[in-house]
C-alpha cells in the first residue's frame, strides 16, 4: 500500500510531546488527566499528511492516524466502544481478535510462528518481539515502506517517572515503579530487528533524543522538517 515510501510509527514513550514542542503546561494537564490526548494533535501537524501507524492509545490523537495497530487483546476490550466508533483501519496480531480474519472491524494478521523476533518477511505476518512497538515494524515492512520514523520508542521513564506520553493506562498522579518496567523484555528482539532492517534495506530513524536504543540513527523534528 505504501510501496517505496516512508511512514511514522507513534509508540508510547513520554518524549513525543517534547519532540514536537508541546507546551509544558499542556503536557502536565494531559499527564494529570485534566486535558484530552487529542489536544496534542495540532502540535503534531507536521506528520498529519504522512503515512502514520498509531500504536494502542495513539488512535485518540485523531482520525489522521492512518492505521491503528495493537497486539494486546486487553487493550481492545478496555477501549472497545471507542474503537468500534473509530473510522480508520485497525489491525492486530492478537489471536483472539479473530482467526477468521476480521472481528468487530479489526483485521487479524497472525504472528509469524517461525520468527518471533526481528522483522517478518512472510506476507501478512508479524514478528511479535514481545511488544506492539517493534511488532509494528513488520506491518510497516509488509506495507512496502523503505523508511520508518519512530516516535516514543524511548525504552525509559522520563524524569517524572512516566512511562507514556499520556495517562490512558494509569490513574493520574500514579507513577510507574522503576523496578517493574517492561523495557528489558521489550528489547529482547532488538538485535534481530536491527539485523533484519539492515538486510532488508529498511532505514529506521529514531525521533526520540532520550531513547536508550542506540543502534538506530537519531534525528530531531527540526532536522527532518527544517
Amino acid at each position: 500500500m505504501w510501496e517505496g515510501g516512508e511512514c511514522w510509527i507513534i509508540g508510547g514513550g513520554p518524549s513525543i510531546p517534547y519532540e514536537f514542542g508541546v507546551p509544558e503546561e499542556l503536557i502536565n494537564k494531559v499527564q494529570a488527566g485534566e486535558a484530552s490526548i487529542s489536544e496534542y494533535s495540532p502540535y503534531l501537524s507536521p506528520i498529519h499528511d504522512k503515512h502514520v501507524i498509531g500504536i494502542n492509545a495513539a488512535f485518540l490523537l485523531g482520525t489522521w492516524i492512518d492505521l491503528l495497530f495493537f497486539g494486546d487483546p486487553g487493550f481492545y476490550w478496555k477501549n472497545r466502544r471507542a474503537l468500534l466508533a473509530y473510522p480508520r483501519p485497525k489491525i492486530s496480531c492478537a489471536k483472539s481478535m479473530n482467526p477468521d480474519g476480521v472481528r468487530e472491524g479489526v483485521k487479524y494478521i497472525p504472528k509469524h510462528g517461525g520468527k518471533s523476533r526481528g522483522i517478518s518477511r512472510k506476507r501478512n505476518h508479524i514478528a511479535w518481539n514481545t511488544n506492539s512497538g517493534f511488532a509494528s515494524l513488520s506491518l510497516a515492512y509488509d506495507l512496502g515502506v523503505k523508511k520508518i520514523y519512530l516516535l516514543g520508542f524511548d525504552m525509559s521513564l522520563d524524569e517524572e517517572g512516566n512511562q507514556h506520553w499520556h495517562r490512558h493506562y494509569r490513574a493520574p498522579g500514579k507513577k510507574k515503579n522503576p523496578k517493574k518496567v517492561p523495557f528489558p523484555k521489550h528489547m529482547t528482539g532488538y538485535n534481530a530487528v536491527l539485523s533484519d532492517a539492515t538486510t532488508l534495506g529498511l532505514e529506521i530513524i529514531n525521533v526520540s533524543q532520550n531513547s536508550t536504543i542506540q543502534g538506530f540513527k537519531k534525528q530531531t523534528i527540526k532536522e527532518i522538517f527544517g
